[in-house]
């Protein structure tokens, strides 16, 4: 007899172990971007709605963007831990990570990564000292410039963009690797003649070098890129269907005109492993809660069920957990 109960009161506790492990809550960890930029504040938003909402533990941390943020996402997920890294993303940066074009990726394309939803839209922008005498992106040559934090989807944008058109980091007097906020410190100090920077508009810290220079009796100014010239053009051709022409209106920042640029929409990312369960749950939970968001996050207005499915056409696929969630809302079939 007391062999019997021995023998149930184990199956018990087994039961129960399991019902435990079960509904331990998925710690979830969100790669965002440095400090001063939209990614890190959109990120820290997300945390904390998904947290409240979404049955989840998350916790936004401090990288250098986008390729970062994917290589997380591939790299650090640990289903046995019960650990998963969302994060925010690039979304040519994302499809050449996905087809193992990204040299960062060449060796391990990152076909675990999913797409969750398109965010909002950011702008390149190319931010040159007053007076500097930089109009177009060739007069960087021989100039002081910064192009992004190491990995950082600044970086891959200035790169390219230079390669497009025909500046060699060579032909630089000098390049530096900061992050938003050090570029802007840099520019203002003197120490760099022009920057680039990725991100929403507005963006905290460039408005907060614009007020500084402002305050000196100048003004920001743009490193235009002609609509219809040739780096436009060869840029459109090279990422069909991810860039679109777009300005940065001069109210944004004060500048003296309008800022002509290049535009796409950032993206939410998870990995294949992430239970369908939960990522139905936080991408419910955003959704339903858009108001705390974008109270948050000026850029997330753009952050709408309209919007969320910008890139279904892509080669990258979207996650199964979020696409039931679009389905039950009506927006795809």
């Amino acid at each position: 007899m007391k062999r019997i109960i021995g023998i149930f009161l184990a199956i018990f506790l087994g039961v129960s172990c399991i019902a435990g492990a079960a509904e331990e809550k998925p710690k979830i960890l969100i790669a965002t971007g440095g400090i001063g930029g939209i990614y890190y504040f959109y990120g820290t938003a997300v945390a904390e709605i998904i947290t409240k909402y979404a049955g989840v533990e998350a916790t936004a941390v401090q990288t250098a963007a986008a390729i970062d943020n994917m290589q997380l996402v591939q790299n650090r997920t640990d289903p046995k831990k019960n650990t998963y890294y969302l994060g925010l993303a690039l979304p040519d940066s994302i499809q050449t990570a996905y087809t193992g074009e990204h040299e960062k990726f060449k060796s391990k394309p990152a076909k675990d990564m999913r797409i969750m939803w398109a965010m909002y839209p950011s702008s390149i922008h190319i931010i040159a000292a007053p007076g500097s005498g930089i109009k177009s992106v060739s007069d960087l040559k021989g100039k002081r410039v910064g192009t992004g934090a190491p990995g950082s989807g600044a970086e891959f944008h200035a790169l390219m963009v230079l390669e497009t058109a025909g500046v060699k980091i060579s032909d630089l007097a000098k390049q530096e690797r900061l992050g938003a906020s050090e570029s802007g410190e840099a520019l203002s100090h003197g120490t760099l003649d022009a920057y680039f920077w990725t991100g929403g508009v507005p963006t905290g810290s460039v408005t907060e070098l614009a007020n500084s220079i402002s305050r000196k009796g100048a003004k920001l100014e743009f490193v235009n890129m002609d609509p219809k010239g040739d780096l436009i053009k060869k840029l459109l051709k090279k990422f069909p269907g991810t860039f679109e022409v777009s300005v940065i209106p001069k109210e944004v920042y004060g500048t003296a005109t309008d800022g002509q640029t290049i535009s796409f929409w950032n993206i939410f990312i998870g990995p294949k492993s992430l239970p369908e369960k939960y990522s139905y749950a936080i991408t419910k939970a955003l959704f339903e809660h858009q108001d705390e968001l974008q109270k948050a996050v000026k850029a997330a207005k753009d952050n709408t069920l309209a919007n969320a499915l910008k890139l279904i056409k892509g080669k990258v696929p979207y996650d199964p957990g979020s696409l039931k969630y679009y389905k039950e809302k009506g927006i795809i079939k």
